[in-house]
């Protein structure tokens, strides 16, 4: 565990060196995403949706890469604040993600994280979509955490069940086992039927209603 914490304290990132990876993994991204042919499957008319309504999107850690890119691309006119981890690595990715005009809570979808799901609350009160990966950060891969069940009940939002499938691709060798779609592949960009979580006064209600929107999302999952 030392040598680990060890290691990890030598590949530490600030400063001038994390602008410049986070400038050169931006431009990287864009590149490679202009080579992809994306598909568009609105199956919630998330398009014809008014701006004033607020929602919940949800998608699994392990296609979170274009997220940013597609946001931008394809949803730009609805002002978003996504969840990242308060991790080292989180605040990298942060600053990333603001580079696409994407506003940042940091916390966890977990039950140590509610305060983070207090500040979401707060971003859709004040008229912002949010975006969680509710297995993430660190698994077990499409388990949900609790906080997108509680954070749907105490803001009354629809979860919009969003997942990305592609033509090629590469996983690595992580938890989760991270998609990276190959170049020039096709991206099936699937918005689902939006999910209501219904309220709850007990904790085996809660669980329940975790189950029912978790399995709602695997119907998405072609590929797992």
């Amino acid at each position: 565990m030392k040598l680990r914490r060890s290691v990890r304290d030598k590949l530490k990132i600030e400063g001038r060196a994390a602008r410049w990876l986070i400038a050169l993994g931006y431009h990287f991204l864009e590149l490679w995403a202009r080579t992809l042919r994306f598909e568009i499957e609105d199956r919630a008319d998330l398009f014809k949706l008014p701006t004033s309504e607020r929602v919940i999107g949800a998608l699994w850690h392990n296609r979170l890469l274009l997220l940013p890119y597609i946001g931008r691309r394809f949803i730009a006119k609805r002002p978003t604040v996504a969840l990242i981890s308060a991790s080292r690595d989180g605040n990298l990715l942060a600053d990333f993600v603001a580079r696409y005009g994407v506003g940042v809570a940091r916390g966890s979808s977990s039950r140590r994280g509610a305060s983070a799901m207090l500040q979401l609350a707060d971003e859709i009160a004040a008229g912002r979509d949010v975006v969680i990966t509710p297995d993430g950060p660190r698994g077990p891969v499409y388990e949900m955490g609790p906080g997108i069940v509680f954070l749907a009940q105490k803001s009354k939002t629809p979860v919009l069940l969003m997942n990305f499938e592609y033509s090629s691709c590469w996983r690595l060798r992580s938890w989760d086992r991270f998609i990276l779609p190959k170049p020039c592949s096709t991206v099936r960009v699937i918005l689902g039927a939006f999910h209501r979580v219904a309220e709850t006064s007990t904790a085996e209600g809660f669980e329940a209603e975790r189950l029912r929107l978790q399995s709602a999302m695997m119907q998405f999952v072609e590929r797992p």
